[in-house]
């Protein structure tokens, strides 16, 4: 038997091997929050199902009451596409895009029809509908109105009132519609926390360019300031005394040269950067922007030229990190002058690297006497490693 089943099977496996494979990096490459809405959204479309009991429902009227078989149809029908629109209602609700009264006013007529029936799962439906897009208040209203409207129906159709129908209604309408919105105050919770991550890092690179802005005016600011007071020193002597302007502006030229001499000396010493702040400083950035970020660094013993070198190669590596991958892990391992930096971020196979990038940190780590590669591994990740003396 289930080897029958497995060969019956086989044909319609091997048509979805294909929509599978496409699918696969589709996932992988989605960021967290496409991942968290997935989960609220499908779960929320999980939720809503629970409607579809009223099919039974609609079949228990239809063998013990005898409701009419294209009339239970039709229910069922109207049922199914309630449910379908529902599942629309929230999608724009998590887009935040405006509120779709035509939808609604369609789900509310079916919901009206099916009210005659009467199916309880339909109502809370559509008040679990309607509940994102109106007040609090307005929805504990229609949620009271849809109770004393139904059971006073039921009571005027069938000459007496059903409890039990009335704890039913309460009850399905607090799960449905309390999920509903427990499920879209998590996804704004979600959004908002990862919109404070992207805001984080990009703080992290504003205040390094910030600082390296302000060191930079200190020092240009001064030397400016003297060469200009000297060339109007010359500018006011070139009339009367042509030699002492002449040997005024000698003087300019060599603050010129000096201050080229400190703004080179400047920007090497920003170029030197101390490689265990910069790991410090990466793992912080990769963790704000949601990667969990593991160090593994021995580099006590490391020349001072190595230092530097590693820790540009940890910075441009983390920057391809947060701009060119969906990563959320990260380790960063550095010893006897090795380093290897991987991530679970691959997205679709490794061309050659950026010239501005990778590229040009590859010649650097050359001149030195190293090496450095990076491309995916037959384990699914991307390392970037990069060996120089140490």
């Amino acid at each position: 038997m289930i080897r029958r089943v497995a060969r019956r099977l086989g044909p319609f496996a091997r048509r979805l091997g294909p929509f599978a494979r496409r699918l696969g990096p589709f996932a992988r490459t989605a960021s967290k929050l496409d991942k968290v809405r997935w989960l609220i959204v499908y779960s929320t479309d999980f939720v809503n199902l629970i409607a579809l009991l009223g099919l039974y429902d609609v079949y228990l009227r239809w063998q013990t009451v005898g409701l009419p078989v294209a009339i239970a149809i039709l229910a069922a029908v109207l049922l199914v596409v309630l449910v379908v629109l529902a599942g629309r209602t929230f999608r724009v609700a998590v887009r935040g895009g405006p509120r779709p009264t035509a939808v609604l006013a369609v789900a509310g007529v079916i919901t009206l029809l099916l009210s005659v029936i009467p199916l309880v799962y339909a109502i809370a439906l559509w008040l679990a509908m309607l509940a994102p897009f109106v007040r609090g208040r307005t929805l504990v209203l229609a949620s009271a109105g849809t109770v004393v409207l139904l059971n006073g129906y039921v009571t005027v159709a069938d000459g007496r009132l059903y409890p039990p129908l009335v704890l039913i209604q309460i009850v399905l309408t607090a799960i449905v519609t309390g999920a509903v919105l427990a499920n879209l105050a998590l996804w704004r919770v979600a959004r908002e926390a990862h919109e404070g991550q992207e805001a984080k890092a990009r703080l992290a690179v504003s205040e390094e360019r910030l600082r390296f802005a302000r060191d930079l005016n200190d020092l240009l600011g001064q030397s400016l300031t003297g060469i200009s007071g000297r060339t109007a020193g010359a500018e006011e002597k070139l009339g009367d005394d042509p030699a002492a302007a002449a040997a005024e502006m000698f003087e300019v030229r060599d603050l010129a040269r000096q201050a080229l001499r400190e703004v080179r000396a400047a920007v090497q010493n920003y170029r030197a950067l101390d490689l265990d702040e910069v790991l410090s400083s990466v793992r912080a950035v990769l963790e704000a922007a949601g990667v969990r970020c593991v160090v593994d660094a021995d580099t006590a013993s490391l020349a001072p030229e190595t230092r530097t070198l590693l820790a540009t190669v940890v910075r441009e590596g983390a920057t391809n990190v947060l701009k060119h991958s969906r990563a959320e892990h990260c380790r960063i391992t550095i010893k006897d002058g090795v380093l290897e930096m991987s991530n679970d971020g691959v997205n679709g196979p490794a061309g050659d690297p950026n010239p501005n990038g990778l590229g040009g940190l590859s010649q650097r780590v050359g001149a030195a006497g190293g090496s450095l590669s990076a491309g995916p591994t037959r384990e699914g990740t991307f390392l970037l490693r990069a060996a120089v003396p140490a």
